[in-house]
């Protein structure tokens, strides 16, 4: 399924910083960003998420008509593995991101994955009525930053077939060194590499692949997976020529940015809510790097 609109104006994108799961079920500062972005943007004919939650050693986009809500954290409340977020895949659709990922080999997904919590944790409140078709697209773990950031620069036609293409992680994201006395706060280290990407992100995304030689990068993400979606946000502003621009900032924990951005979208942003983002289980209970937050 090939739709050809060029005379419609480019989609929005947005990078979300999506913290704990918690947050799906919260009502605080960065909610109510995701849901003013929801509901800023056009209705998309679908929305494609690169979510930090599905890193696998192949690139795959799913494929099902109707995905699985995936519960894929440990150590929640059982109210957080209630929900359900029963939006409908589009198998036409995933075609159509395989093929024009090519030269990339984007393998179809039907029936193993589904959408995680990277994804339905902020679709829940950016777009709650589930009712528009998701696809999400692996992180090919094998794939070097470049890779990333070229995929990304490679999907920028379809902002101008209606899809809206979101990535789902975190900037910085360590879990070991999760500091509950720090709720609100951040490490120096994590400000200044989330300020470094600030910088870069809304300056020159075409530079983002090399926040990996930032001398504070290991500590920020000891694992790529809740970086890389960053870097698809940044290959599509480079192939717009346009910068992001900041939706909402702030830290969780100490070793946790819940920073996302945004690219074309006239969003509100920041307007001085500061209601805390959401936790992590007691780490009496699980260690906060198990619970695959």
């Amino acid at each position: 399924m090939t739709a050809t609109t060029s005379t419609t104006k480019r989609m929005p994108a947005a990078f979300l910083g999506h913290g704990s799961p918690m947050n799906a079920l919260e009502t605080n500062r960065y909610t109510a960003a995701w849901r003013a972005f929801g509901a800023s943007v056009p209705r998309p004919r679908a929305i494609l998420v690169v979510s930090a939650h599905w890193y696998v050693g192949v690139s795959a986009v799913t494929a099902m008509p109707r995905p699985r809500t995936i519960h894929d954290f440990f150590g929640f409340p059982q109210p957080l593995f209630e929900i359900e977020y029963p939006a409908p895949g589009d198998t036409s659709f995933a075609q159509e991101v395989a093929e024009i990922a090519k030269p990339v080999r984007v393998g179809l997904d039907h029936d193993s994955w589904g959408l995680d919590h990277g994804t339905w944790s902020v679709l829940v409140h950016a777009f709650p009525k589930a009712d528009i078709p998701v696809v999400q697209l692996a992180i090919d773990a094998r794939k070097d930053f470049d890779f990333h950031f070229e995929l990304g620069a490679r999907l920028a036609p379809l902002r101008e077939r209606g899809v809206l293409i979101l990535g789902s992680g975190n900037v910085v994201h360590n879990l070991r060194a999760i500091d509950w006395s720090k709720k609100e706060l951040g490490f120096d280290w994590a400000h200044r590499f989330d300020g470094a990407a600030r910088a870069t992100m809304t300056e020159r995304p075409s530079e983002a692949a090399a926040l990996r030689d930032h001398a504070d990068y290991r500590h920020a993400a000891p694992t790529p997976d809740h970086f890389i979606p960053l870097l698809h946000l940044a290959g599509l502003a480079s192939a717009a020529k346009e910068n992001a621009k900041v939706l909402i900032e702030g830290y969780a924990m100490g070793s946790l940015s819940m920073t996302s951005y945004t690219l074309e979208a006239k969003c509100p942003t920041d307007d001085g809510d500061r209601r805390p983002g959401a936790t992590l289980p007691d780490p009496r209970d699980v260690p906060a790097e198990d619970t695959n937050a």
